[in-house]
Order: structure tokens, then sequence, then C-alpha cells
């Protein structure tokens, strides 16, 4: 059996009053038509249908080939939009799945449950719903005797017996699809909008003799539609409390679940401690056995197991076991950590790679270059990379001592084994095992420092008189 979706996602979300195109909002760190097409995909939808309108192409840009896409030029309503999808899906055979792409708390194993149901009962629509305890402003779902849905009266329209329905139409469908197009052509638009409804495929259906049935979702918060940045930060909140909560099940330590933040495509191994104020995003891959935080954010990061970022930022780097990182470092694109790495307090790394057993405790830039194993760089020590024009590299080789405050101007080459005198400037290749210095040679001059006084002393009566 096929199964395919279509997403519903051309509306233009006035409410949202943002120059962003709603449905790609982030809700943890992901856009939430993303969230909505993961979860279809996931649930086995061979073909997924992304109804576009209102910024088509920045959803395109977005989603690029993992989708189909079809245009709804003018937003009609969402059985309008549903229909865009007939030239792709309307011959097949198979069940289709319809969800809002402003509904990213729907999950994968909600959609699996309805089409299971969905299948097993033979039916040619099943409605996801939702038991509200006040289900005010939403549209309720009226079963018959056998359970089936006999129809889904909105708020506006109910009677005093079907206001007090607590069920809910969440707005996510699963259908047959041949009768989805089918029913789809008696749709009219002979109500208040003027606009083609989805939900009216429901009575038509059951107007021939077909089977509706419902499946209840277990979470309520799957039935939150996102239309306003009120409920986008609620979609927020609860899917971080789902997403902190999965990764404790699975032996994460949060002490403080209320201030950490993970996106949703975030990993992290057993046993590693989270401390309030990290915040991970995009991709970012944490091992076991780990301390992040507090103040941590990384972004895009792949850390080994073992160890211990604080009050850092990372973004695009990779980090290896046992390494410790911070307080107050920056690890920008590029950077490569080999296995049991000191990157110490107000240190910024960018593009260079840094060996096994090195450290770079303080105070210092290194940026483009290539580092050795067993490497100390000093205190107030850089690579200085950039003549104004062009980047160029400084290759650190092992065991060598770089010494406070030294200047490596690249490109330059400073051999295993080699030694740079505090203070140096260094502008030539250093061979293996050799010592480098290069500053002026120092003058003491006998009493000066009293005459220095006694002639501020004197420039400063003269102003006062």
């Amino acid at each position: 059996m096929k199964i395919m979706a279509i997403v519903l996602a051309a509306g233009q979300g006035k409410r949202m009053k943002s120059k962003l195109y709603k449905v790609l909002h982030p809700v943890c760190g992901k856009p939430m038509v993303s969230h909505v097409l993961n979860a279809v995909k996931q649930a086995s939808c061979e073909r997924a249908v992304i109804i576009v309108g209102h910024g088509a192409d920045a959803v395109r840009t977005t989603l690029g080939d993992s989708a189909e896409y079809a245009f709804q030029a003018e937003q009609l309503g969402t059985g309008h939009a549903v229909m865009q999808a007939k030239d792709l899906l309307g011959q097949e055979d198979g069940v289709t799945v319809v969800i809002c792409g402003d509904t990213p708390l729907v999950r994968t194993e909600t959609i699996e449950a309805m089409i299971a149901q969905h299948t097993a009962q033979g039916a040619a629509a099943t409605v996801l719903t939702a038991v509200f305890p006040d289900p005010s402003g939403y549209g309720r779902v009226v079963r018959g005797e056998n359970g089936d849905v006999e129809r889904i009266v909105e708020h506006k329209d109910c009677n005093p017996e079907e206001a007090a329905v607590r069920e809910i139409n969440t707005g996510t469908y699963c259908f047959d699809n041949r009768k989805l197009f089918a029913a789809l052509e008696f749709v009219t638009n002979s109500n208040a909008q003027g606009e083609y409804y989805l939900t009216d495929v429901i009575g038509i259906l059951k107007a021939q003799g077909e089977r509706v049935g419902a499946s209840v979702a277990s979470d309520i918060a799957e039935a939150i539609g996102v239309n306003d940045r009120v409920a986008l930060g609620e979609a927020e909140r609860l899917m971080r409390h789902r997403i902190n909560e999965k990764h404790q099940l699975n032996g994460v330590t949060i002490i403080d679940a209320g201030n950490t933040y993970i996106g949703a495509d975030v990993t992290i191994g057993a046993d590693t401690v989270l401390y309030p104020g990290t915040v991970l995003r995009g991709n970012t891959s944490i091992g076991s056995d780990c301390v992040i935080g507090p103040g941590a954010e990384i972004t895009d990061t792949v850390i080994g197991s073992g160890t211990t970022i604080r009050h850092s930022v990372s973004e695009n780097a990779h980090i290896g076991d046992d390494c410790n990182v911070g307080p107050f470092a920056y690890l920008r694109p590029g950077t490569k950590l080999g296995r049991h790495v000191k990157i110490g307090d107000f240190v910024e790394i960018k593009n260079a790679v840094i060996g096994e057993h090195s450290k770079v405790p303080h105070l210092s830039y290194v940026g483009d270059a290539i580092v050795g194993t067993g490497v100390n760089i000093g205190c107030g020590a850089i690579t200085a990379n950039y003549d104004g024009y062009n980047k160029s590299v400084t290759e650190i080789g092992d065991d060598v001592f770089i010494g406070s405050n030294a200047n490596l101007i690249a490109p330059v080459k400073i051999g295993n084994g080699a030694y740079v005198v505090a203070g140096s400037t260094i502008t030539h290749n250093v061979a293996d095992n050799d010592l480098a210095i290069a500053r002026e040679r120092q003058v003491n001059k006998p009493g000066y420092a009293d005459k220095l006084r006694a002639r501020a002393k004197a420039k400063k009566e003269r102003g006062s008189e």
C-alpha cells in the first residue's frame, strides 16, 4: 500500500506580523514545515507534496528536493489547496495524509497510529482528533453510536449539545486517495467565506455511505496550529520540554531543564551533564560522559566523549575526546581539536587543527593553523594570518613551545621541538629543535626613571600656574 502526504503551506500568516513566511518560523531551531515534513516521512510516506503559495520560493529553497511542490495561486480554502495536488497524486492508489505545515508538534507515532487505524477499519477518511478540557474555538467532532465520525461542526455553528463535546478536529486527516480527490469535485464555496473547505469532504463521504473514523492524539499539544507569535512561543516551550525529556530518558542529566535549550536534531550520549544556560543548535553531536555548560552555546559541532565545555561558543567545529574548553573560549568554523586538548579562557580558534595533548591556555588567537601534538602556546600568542588581502597558514610541529606574547607572521613553519622565546615576532621558518628569538635587545639606563618623574612633575606644575 502506497502512503502519501499533502502538506498545506500556502497561507501568508498575516498574524505573525513578520517578513518571514509563516511556516518557515523556527521551533527549536527548525522551520515548522520541516518538522511536519520529517514527521510524515518518518511515518513511511513515500511521496510528500507541499502546497505552496505566499513565499513559495523561500519554502522551496528551505526544503529543496526533499518534497514535491504544487502551487496555489489564490488562497481559496483548504479544500482548494488539496486540489492543487491532483495532477501529482490524483491517479495514485493508496492512503494520503493531509496535514497543515504550521503544526510542528504532530509526532510520527501519532501519524502512524492514525494510518494503522484507518487501514484496519477500511475507512474512506480518518480524522485526527484531540480531547480538550476547554474546546472553545475549535470544530467539534460528533460521533455516531458505532464510534464513527458523523460530522464536524465549527464552534460558531454548534448547538448546546454539540458545544458540550470536548473532542476537536486537529485539521490532520488520513484519506483513501482516490476517494479524496473524487469527493473534492463536489465541494463548493457556498459559505460565508466563499472558500472550499476540506472538512466538507467528510460530509460528502458520509452521504456516499463511506466510513469516517477518528484517531485520538494522546498529547493535546499536537493540535496546536501556530498562527501568531504567542502560539509560536507556546509551541517552542512544549517542544523544548519534549526534546529535553527524550534526552533525560536516554541517560542525559539536565540540571535545569527550564533553562536548557536543545535543538530538534541534536544527539547526546549517556551520562553527559548539561548545566543551565546551555544552547545546543543544528546538527550538534555530543558523546558520552561530557560536561557542557553552564553558559555554553554550541552550533553544528561534533564533540567527543569525556569533554568539558564551560561558558564558551563553538560553531562548525570538531572537538575530540577528553578535551577541556573554556571558560570564555570561541571555537569558530573549521576548528578541529584532537584528544586531550586544552583551550583556555579568552582563546579564539578559527579554521585550525590542534593536535593531541596540545594546550592554548589563555588570551591567544590561533587562526588558519596546523598545530602538532604536545604543543604549548603561551599567553597572548597569536598567528597573524591576514595581511589585509590574503589568509596564510601557520604550521607548528610536535612538542613545540611558543612563548607568551609571540607573534607568528604567516606563512611560517615552526619545526618539531622548536622553542620560540616570549615576545618574539617570527617572520622566518624555524627548524627542528631550534630556539628562535626576535626582539630588540634590552637597554637599561641607570637612574633615568628619576629623571622622567622629575620632568613629569615640572610639566604638571607649569600647567597649574
